[in-house]
């Protein structure tokens, strides 16, 4: 890339309240209100503490330049990238630069030299318009950006002096950059007005923690890949009338492109909901992309769902497809939705109404064939109420809501889960016996689950993991099981069970509470061990060997 060829058209995207260059909100002032600001800033702090905070303000305006066109642009050299601050500079509307010498040796200790007029300044003209002539060069924001530009590109101090001023009377502004010991003692009565550690340390922990969350983002695909790579699980079967009538919708929406919202608490399972939908549908041979909307931050989700342009912003080397192209042809899941930022949301609703997406730092519009499959935990219908989340998105990525009832209210599902991940534990930690005990089974059945079936197979692993024997008993589930049975957090009996019935629910109950041990519970009970032991052996035996 060479200065001369940048066009302001192409770096501002100038659309109505958010002028954006790249990434990088931009303001329009007026400058007799900037003449004005200055007046107001000499008259208030003297025209020494005026000229620093200006410098200033001009030196992180240079720098943050500087790092946009690194970041956008790839230069042919230095050179160039240097030329294209005094670009920017009349892009910008601030001035008519005029580069008449330059010489720099890139090394560290390198020297630095750079002459320049511009012309048309409106520093300059501020400063007539408000305070009339001045005795010193006025163009302090302006000597500012050149300083702040170049120590930027160079990675070193450089510090721009300006020797003739139209505010001053001259026919024209003019200065010259050098670096600091180039300058010598010339330099000494200027510096103060840079003083510009703190602005280089600023960016140096905007780098850092843009890399770390870089390092974030790696993982989130790798986990993504993970995912995608594993096989489709088998069925488990569904006993609940209540996860039946989820799974006959999502049998019978599967055909269709429609958008789904699948709403419910954490743990429920919607993500192989959404996999459920995936594999039934026509787009079952293409890709499906999962994101976790509500682990990342604005502006990186906004790369992740979009994709981006080299140079976008600091750390994008290469162009990147986003998961909206990664998942063409088939399927993507927003994981956590509600989560996404007003900003986001509104990109959102243009992708699904237009049906294409525009990466980050880039003009062009992308068609896309993808069908989008959402889930949230919160109550979107009264984000919308409270203004958080926009309505018309809500019924765009909700044309189909599925909810998906919590474990604790389709108890009949809980044993044949738990079966389930026993058998995957099987094979993914090699217990080739592993099983569960007949004292666990009550107690998995009667816990509330309020992490609902990922904390069923997470309990169960740790379980595996710890029993002994590859037997999972009563003892080895979590602690949070155990104590909350033996808090009484019991199922009741059905309204309509019979006095025998009652009657064993309760026996079963205090021998769930003292862990199968019966002669503890035959006294808590008030009954002697062996009228336990015939109870319990009624109770498994079938009613028509009783009746004969």
């Amino acid at each position: 890339m060479r200065a001369d060829e940048l066009r302001l058209a192409e770096l501002v995207d100038f659309r109505e309240g958010a002028l954006n260059l790249h990434g990088r909100r931009l303001l329009l002032h007026s400058l007799h209100a900037l003449a004005q600001f200055r007046r107001d800033l000499i008259e208030t702090l003297g025209p020494v503490a005026a000229r620093r905070l200006l410098t200033r303000l001009g030196y992180f305006w240079g720098h943050a330049d500087a790092a946009a066109m690194t970041r956008i642009f790839a230069w042919e050299n230095t050179e160039e990238w240097l030329r294209a601050g005094l670009r920017m500079l009349a892009l910008q509307g601030a001035a008519r630069p005029v580069l008449q010498a330059l010489h720099f040796d890139e090394a560290p200790t390198g020297s630095f030299l750079m002459e320049v007029a511009w012309h048309d300044s409106g520093e300059a003209e501020q400063h007539l318009i408000e305070l009339g002539r001045a005795a010193e060069p006025a163009c302090w924001m302006v000597a500012g950006y050149a300083s702040g530009y170049a120590s930027f590109c160079l990675n070193r101090d450089i510090y721009f002096i300006e020797q003739s001023c139209v505010a001053c009377g001259h026919l024209s502004c003019a200065a010259t950059g050098k670096d600091r010991g180039s300058w010598g003692g010339e330099l000494d009565s200027h510096l103060p007005f840079f003083q510009a550690e703190d602005i280089q340390q600023k960016v140096r922990q905007l780098t850092d923690e843009l890399r770390r969350k870089t390092r974030e983002l790696a993982r989130q695909r790798r986990r993504l890949d993970r995912l995608e790579r594993e096989a489709h699980p088998p069925l488990v079967e569904v006993r609940s009338e209540a996860f039946r009538r989820v799974v006959d919708l999502v049998l019978r929406i599967a055909p269709y492109d429609s958008s789904v919202l699948i709403t419910g608490e954490s743990g429920v399972g919607k993500e192989v909901l959404a996999r459920t939908l995936h594999r039934h549908s026509p787009r079952a041979e293409k890709t499906f992309v999962a994101v976790n909307c509500g682990a990342l931050p604005e502006t990186l989700l906004e790369s992740e769902l979009f994709g981006h342009k080299a140079g976008a912003f600091t750390g994008a080397v290469r162009d990147r497809a986003g998961l909206f192209e990664e998942a063409e042809h088939g399927t993507l899941f927003l994981d956590e939705i509600g989560d996404i930022s007003p900003a986001t949301q509104v990109k959102l609703l243009r992708v699904l109404q237009e049906k294409e997406i525009r990466r980050v730092g880039e003009s062009r519009q992308r068609k896309i064939d993808v069908r989008v499959l959402s889930a949230t935990n919160r109550n979107l219908k009264q984000a919308v109420a409270d203004g958080s989340f926009r309505e018309d998105l809500y019924y765009r990525l909700g044309v189909i809501e599925i909810e998906v009832p919590p474990l604790r209210r389709r108890r009949e599902d809980i044993l044949p889960l738990a079966r389930f991940f026993v058998q995957q534990l099987v094979r993914r930690l090699g217990l080739p016996e592993l099983r569960l005990h007949a004292s666990c089974l009550d107690a998995l059945q009667s816990y509330s689950w309020p992490g609902n079936v990922r904390e069923l197979e997470n309990a169960l692993e740790r379980a595996a993991v710890l029993c002994q024997d590859q037997v999972i008993h009563r003892e080895d589930l979590p602690p949070a099981i155990l104590e909350e049975l033996a808090g009484g957090g019991r199922i009741a009996p059905p309204p309509d069970a019979t006095l025998g019935q009652i009657g064993a629910h309760h026996i079963r109950a205090v021998l769930t509470q003292t862990g199968g041990h019966r002669a503890r519970a035959a006294r808590i009970l008030g009954i002697s061990p062996s009228t336990l032991w015939r109870k319990l052996k009624a109770m498994e035996e079938p009613p028509q060997a009783r009746a004969e």
